[in-house]
């Protein structure tokens, strides 16, 4: 064995208590972190011939770049929809690195076990009954990839194509996708499989909202003439969190021959909430459902779920036929329901965080969450130097600044300003071709205090 190999696997323990300091100093300091850090420009770094051993790489690292790690798991981030990591998913990711077990092959360890009794609970949050079935993968965009997959195969099965082993070439008409305001990563999704982005058909939405309109989507299902589409629903838009009517639109099922795919990255966690899960009404009618860990479970990078009806579709899509691997349908055998062979086990931090904080603990985090969105929506309402564009309807705030001809370098210096300062962190969008700005509160540490800082900083950089 390589001796500064052999070094490290022996003095294991004191590594480990290095690491231990490390981290402890960085969970004391994060929320005191600058949110957003300019980094440098870092001198290129050669691979080294004779290596230096784990305490020596520890030093480069803390010397060379910890100093511009951000705080971007702290309190005080509202730029993308992401939360941090509760004490509990955070230790579990440790030991889910320390047991370094791969899921996706079966018969010799618990890894499988503890998935499907993870996904279990996540159906009992969310509402699921056991009509669903659930994976794990590693983002919002890839359980959407997972999901139109399937539906994908769904579509060939129609014209008597088995998509996964004739291709696309075969099918005499293109899948519409159909969706009012269709995150990115359903584009994004559309382009890897082969639909193409053009493939989506934009439905026109309520007056002053991004929800879709009924009316209009109808009409679209029509123009379909029998043809089976896919409709993506949202269930938390990311500008404004607006939903649309699942419940509605899955009577429409009864007319219309299309498959539907529920986009709930971090809306579906309405349904942690009494008080919002109206909001979400109607989402076990789904075909498929995508819905993102790494936001508001708060469970480290990266986390996230597809749910689905048609798990045997999905097997066809994602089946590896290599000898050495069992070739049995179901709904442990991870190897072949997902793009990956070799997987994480993602569900560990889950299951610590679900266990630890159950559903009581959750519950708490969305409506303390939401409460404080609303509590910063009020300020800027009531403000002469900002205008809101969107009631707040869960955890998102959409504004601009109150000026005449604003454009987007004005907003895009104007972030700049709050953002350099470090005290929060937020991100520009589009609202209705408006120029603007957006706040999401989906961090289970953010506090009232928090806003207030947030609020001063928003003034601040007028």
């Amino acid at each position: 064995m390589y001796d500064t190999l052999k070094n490290d696997k022996e003095n294991v323990e004191h590594l480990i208590r290095e690491f231990y300091t490390l981290s402890v100093k960085y969970l004391k300091e994060a929320n005191s972190r600058k949110v957003g850090i300019l980094q440098p420009k870092f001198e290129k770094g050669f691979l080294p011939h004779d290596g230096k051993g784990f305490l020596k790489a520890l030093e480069l690292f803390k010397q060379k770049f910890e100093p511009y790690m951000s705080g971007s798991s702290s309190s005080k981030y509202f730029g993308f929809v992401t939360g941090g990591t509760t004490p509990a998913s955070l230790l579990g990711d440790w030991i889910t690195s320390l047991y370094d077990q791969n899921v996706a092959n079966l018969g010799e360890s618990c890894s499988a076990d503890i998935t499907i009794e993870t996904l279990n609970q996540l159906k009992e949050l969310f509402e699921l009954d056991d009509n669903f079935e659930g994976i794990f993968t590693s983002g919002a965009t890839m359980s959407n990839f997972v999901a139109l997959a399937t539906a994908r195969q769904w579509f060939g099965k129609y014209f008597g194509i088995n998509v996964a082993i004739e291709g696309l070439c075969k099918i005499p008409k293109k899948l519409s996708v159909l969706s009012a305001t269709p995150h990115s990563s359903i584009y994004k999704s559309l382009s890897m499989l082969g639909l193409g982005k053009d493939s989506v058909e934009l439905i026109e939405t309520k007056k002053d909202a991004e929800a879709i309109s009924l009316s209009d989507l109808e009409s679209a299902l029509k123009r379909q003439n029998g043809t089976p589409c896919v409709v993506v629903a949202n269930a938390g838009t990311v500008n404004t969190v607006d939903f649309d009517d699942i419940q509605e639109i899955a009577k429409l099922k009864e007319r219309y021959n299309f498959w539907l795919h529920v986009d709930a990255a971090f809306g579906g966690f309405a349904k942690c909430s009494p008080k919002y899960k109206y909001l979400v009404e109607g989402l076990e009618k789904a075909d498929s459902i995508t819905i993102d860990a790494h936001k508001w479970l708060n469970v480290p990078y990266d986390s996230a779920m597809s749910f689905t009806k048609h798990l045997s579709l999905q097997f066809e899509v994602f089946q590896n036929s290599a000898a050495y691997l069992q070739q049995n349908f179901s709904n442990d055998n991870f190897v072949h329901l997902t793009p990956e062979n070799s997987q994480r086990l993602r569900a560990l931090p889950v299951w610590f965080s679900l266990n630890a904080y159950g559903y009581k603990g959750y519950r708490e985090i969305v409506e303390r969450n939401c409460a404080l969105a609303q509590e910063i929506s009020l300020k800027i309402q009531n403000s002469e130097d900002f205008l809101l564009l969107s009631p707040v309807k869960l955890n998102g705030v959409c504004f601009t600044l109150n000026k005449k001809d604003i454009d987007m370098q004005a907003i895009n210096s104007y972030i700049k300003r709050v953002n350099e300062k470090g005290k929060i962190f937020i991100t520009p969008t589009v609202y209705k071709t408006k120029p603007a700005l957006r706040i999401s509160i989906t961090n289970w540490q953010t506090q009232g205090e928090d806003i207030e800082i947030a609020y001063e900083a928003l003034v601040g950089a007028l």
